[in-house]
């Protein structure tokens, strides 16, 4: 007999009733059902560091404490609901040897794992660019890699719509230097997401990772010669 799925369908069956009654007074009525899909999910996400952990090291000490809270931040926001109708969650990775993160979303419909550099601060990012700059070949073949192309496709984020200051327009790597984010995402479907072997799938995208987030790694903490900076 097969193992049950780490994520049942009464998951995904919680969240959409929650985006159809987004509002306190029909969660306040289901709390122990929360309490319990909220139970779960720490459990997948514990299943999902210990198998990060075979290929990387991991500096959020628990599934637990990866998982964002579901309660929604509404003071700066046009739509005022209450709840987020995901779960999501993130991992650290140890030391500034180890840079970049992992991110997972769980939602109806729109399940995704998903890592890189959401927010680079503005030294990092002149350090990528200049990285970049320097010599993009290492870049785009990792990008054109097959287990890149097949699990990402591409890679994602915010870009500047003009030519970033301290650079030229008719650099090679003009396209790659317009990014002010480096995302990769990985979308699942319901039923993969339900699959008995979905943590080894999203850990293995995860693991797909590591080449462009060693590349990032280096280009942050390494000078000129491979040394530390």
């Amino acid at each position: 007999m097969p193992a049950e799925p780490l994520i049942p369908a009464s998951s995904l069956e919680f969240l959409k009733s929650l985006k159809n009654n987004n509002n306190r007074d029909w969660f306040n009525a289901r709390k122990d059902e929360f309490t319990e899909q909220k139970l779960i999910i720490e459990t997948f996400a514990e299943g999902l560091l210990q198998a990060l952990n075979v290929h990387d090291v991991i500096e959020t000490a628990s599934g637990k404490k990866s998982l964002q809270r579901i309660y929604k931040d509404t003071r700066f926001s046009k739509e005022k609901i209450p709840y987020k109708s995901h779960w999501g969650g993130h991992f650290s990775r140890a030391s500034k040897l180890r840079r970049g993160g992992y991110y997972y979303h769980i939602e109806p419909g729109n399940s995704f794992v998903a890592g890189g550099f959401q927010n680079p601060n503005a030294e990092d990012l002149k350090r990528i660019r200049e990285e970049i700059s320097m010599d993009v070949k290492p870049l785009r073949d990792i990008l054109s890699s097959k287990s890149f192309t097949e699990t990402f496709g591409v890679l994602r984020g915010e870009q500047l719509k003009t030519t970033p200051k301290g650079f030229d327009a008719t650099e090679e790597a003009i396209d790659l230097l317009r990014y002010k984010q480096f995302l990769l995402i990985k979308k699942f479907t319901d039923k993969e997401v339900l699959d008995r072997d979905f943590v080894q799938s999203a850990s293995q995208a995860y693991q797909n990772m590591r080449p462009f987030l060693d590349y990032m790694t280096a280009a942050l903490t390494l000078d000129s010669n491979g040394l530390e900076i």
